[in-house]
């Protein structure tokens, strides 16, 4: 009897063992498949559709417009924004791929357009918008101004392209650009940035208005303009750990933490000068209704800012990191509940509170492509950090599967700009233009390659 017990427990053994074996294999087997997936997503099909398609060799700078099947446009205005998310994308490109002499080439190249085209030499700061040639664009007020979300992006680049390149100069001109930002936005007294300056450098902000709210948004203080200083400050701090630059990071970190973040776990959009938050909830219903613009639930966001504050902390030598992962998780978790499409996938635009109700109501059902590619990323980095809580793998799963059949172009490439299943016109509309780039599905896709060949899920 004993001897029938020990084969019997060395067989279940052995097979145990080759279970094990296959698992690993197949687990292997799905791994290199994924990478390989990403690999071809990141190189194929958005850094080779772009460049050196988008590059300006005749003025400089990257053209904005290409139809949906990347036909150059007439028109071809430059923005801050733009222009500064390009150079950062070759600039990571070129230390991903340090062989390919092409990146490396088109991030000097922008470089030296945001330098000589985009920075004001008269009074400091990037101009917002200009033309093909590099002229700035001054024909109205809007374009006069200078606006802190668009600098912010200019550090951001900077900083990103000091890493790669062998010029003191470029870190030199990130820490000439913060400081500009910081002698002339900086709110001493309230804290955090005003976003709106004059071309001189004077700030623009909600006090200078009579009425309730200016027809212009952006002269309040806001979450989107906030989270990308967060975004710059955190990537200058990682090439120049200067006291002011932490000091101010720290600042912004807490503000966007603390101040922003709602107790439900969403950011609000807009604030007075002292950080009170803008809000209809009380207003009578048409008021509110004509205020979704600035006040409602901005999913993408918040999935977004959940990484942002966990890459600033992190930056900052993991400081206060418990605490900000408890919080980012809060975020991520409550755009599970409430901000994906619980049949197809996939991250809505944008919900309200409406009063008494505890359930939120989605205003925008259409699943913009930059919100997919934070909540791509979130996910995934999430799903590293909780492995056993199976639903941000099993949502990253569905979200990957949804962006790979609605949004990204397997014809033309990259990806468009909302999901075909809720907005099927999405089909022709433009794949380039000053908003819409390829630094969301572009970083989410260097993070996850990143994060898969180091062996994560």
């Amino acid at each position: 009897m004993k001897t029938i017990y020990l084969f019997f427990s060395l067989s279940i053994l052995l097979m145990a063992c080759q279970s094990t074996s296959v698992n690993e294999t197949e687990e292997a087997e799905t791994a290199t498949d994924f990478t390989d997936e990403l690999r071809f997503e990141l190189e194929d099909n958005l850094l080779k559709v772009w460049y050196p398609r988008t590059i300006d060799s005749t003025m400089g700078g990257f053209l904005s417009n290409f139809t949906y099947d990347w036909q150059q446009m007439e028109r071809q205005e430059k923005m801050i924004v733009t222009q500064a998310r390009h150079l950062w994308t070759l600039s990571k490109a070129a230390q991903l791929y340090p062989d390919e002499s092409l990146y490396q080439e088109a991030a000097r190249h922008g470089y030296e357009f945001l330098k000589e085209n985009m920075w004001d030499k008269e009074y400091g700061g990037f101009y917002w918008l200009v033309d093909r040639s590099g002229k700035p664009i001054m024909e109205g007020v809007d374009n006069q101004l200078k606006r802190v979300y668009g600098n912010a992006f200019g550090i951001y680049a900077l900083a990103a392209y000091s890493e790669i390149s062998e010029d003191e100069e470029v870190l030199n001109f990130a820490q000439q650009a913060f400081r500009w930002l910081d002698e002339h936005a900086h709110d001493p007294e309230l804290l955090g940035y005003h976003p709106t300056l004059t071309r001189e450098g004077e700030v623009i902000d909600s006090s200078m208005f009579k009425q309730e709210f200016p027809t212009q948004s952006y002269y309040y203080k806001d979450q989107n303009t906030s989270i990308h200083v967060l975004e710059a400050l955190t990537g200058l701090y990682h090439v120049w750990p200067n006291d002011t630059l932490e000091e101010r990071l720290q600042e912004m970190f807490h503000l966007v933490r603390d101040k922003m973040v709602s107790d439900k776990g969403y950011l609000r959009l807009f604030f007075y000068n002292d950080w009170t938050p803008v809000s209809y909830l009380d207003s009578a219903e048409t008021v509110r209704e004509a205020n979704y613009g600035i006040d409602h639930v901005s999913f993408g966001h918040d999935i977004e800012t959940a990484y942002l504050l966990l890459e600033a902390s992190e930056a900052l030598e993991e400081y206060e990191y418990t605490q900000t992962l408890e919080k980012a998780k809060q975020m991520v978790d409550h755009t599970l509940d409430t901000g994906f499409d619980p049949e197809n996938s996939g991250i809505l635009e944008r919900g309200y509170y409406l009063p008494g109700e505890e359930k939120i109501t989605i205003l925008d059902d259409r699943k913009n492509w930059w919100s997919q590619a934070e909540g791509l990323n979130s996910l995934y980095l999430f799903s590293t950090f909780y492995p056993e809580d199976s639903i941000y793998k099993k949502e990253f799963d569905r979200l990957w599967n949804y962006t790979k059949t609605y949004v990204i172009d397997h014809e033309h490439g990259d990806w468009y700009n909302y999901g075909l299943d809720t907005h099927p016109s999405s089909k022709n509309d433009q794949k380039a233009q000053i908003w819409k780039g390829n630094y969301h599905n572009g970083r989410t896709l260097f993070n996850l390659l990143r994060m898969a060949q180091q062996g994560n899920l």
